[in-house]
């Protein structure tokens, strides 16, 4: 013998079978933990595209960073041979081989006063510092490591202030080499930088700079900063020797080796 579904009744009185009602309810419920787990899934996605998921990854990340200085061997951060594949002036490669490492400082004697006093908000925890030519020994340049005291707020305030006041295009705020005696950069002095870029990275408590100029001591009266040296068309000296490709592509695989440091996991470019 079987039974009909028994009834109840809806706001208006009408019959309602009850077994309809839970089967509606059942399935509206359904829908809605569907949707839930979605809207969840989809915040975890965002929050782990953005760096920002809640397990501290991205901060984990930033505070190792600034303790490389001290626990990390100076042939991992500056190679004793760096390849610069595309680097050169026209998409040549580049060799660059380190001729002299700076020990680890602070920045009082190694910054420009004014460059000094830019980077003042973020403080300065340590200083790191390799000197290197080209395959020719016809170039040098000099690339830095400034560790900061700063959180990942303060790097982004810094970081902003260079963007929109133009403070890495500026020469009064240009990075001092690291001359050391006996090699080809021996009389790479403050008078002989040529082009030169600085970056203010907001992933990692680190300013990453480098420096730039011909190994055979000559002046330059009018350095060029690198983003301007490696456009096309640039007709300055140090633009048509390629000093900005110089600072600039050794500047990018140094600061590239740092990220890949602190997170050995992450995909390296092509």
């Amino acid at each position: 013998m079987s039974f009909g579904e028994p009834e109840g009744y809806d706001e208006r009185g009408r019959a309602w079978p009850l077994g309809a009602r839970v089967r509606s309810r059942t399935t509206a419920a359904a829908a809605c933990l569907v949707l839930g787990l979605g809207l969840i899934g989809g915040a975890v996605t965002g929050s782990w595209l953005t760096g920002d998921g809640g397990d501290g990854t991205a901060g984990t990340g930033f505070s190792a960073a600034g303790s490389l200085w001290h626990s990390v061997p100076v042939d991992q951060l500056f190679p004793p041979t760096v390849r610069g594949t595309g680097a050169g002036p026209g998409g040549a490669d580049r060799t660059w081989t380190r001729i002299a490492v700076a020990p680890d400082s602070g920045c009082a004697d190694a910054l420009d006063p004014l460059l000094r006093k830019a980077l003042a908000p973020v403080g300065c925890q340590r200083l790191l510092r390799a000197t290197y030519t080209d395959a020719t020994q016809t170039y040098v340049t000099t690339v830095g490591l400034l560790f900061t005291k700063a959180d990942a707020a303060g790097m982004s305030a810094l970081a902003a202030r260079f963007r929109d006041e133009h403070l890495d295009r500026r020469a009064d705020l240009m990075p001092r080499p690291y001359a050391a005696k006996g090699t080809a950069a021996a009389a790479f002095g403050d008078r002989q930088r040529a082009s030169w870029t600085v970056a203010v990275l907001t992933d990692a408590p680190v300013v990453a700079y480098a420096v730039s100029g011909w190994a055979d001591g000559r002046t330059v009266d009018s350095p060029l900063p690198a983003a301007d040296a490696i456009r096309s068309g640039a007709t300055s000296a140090p633009a048509q020797a390629g000093l900005g490709n110089e600072a600039q592509g050794l500047a990018d695989r140094i600061e590239r080796r740092l990220r890949e440091t602190v997170s050995p996991d992450r995909e390296k470019p092509s």
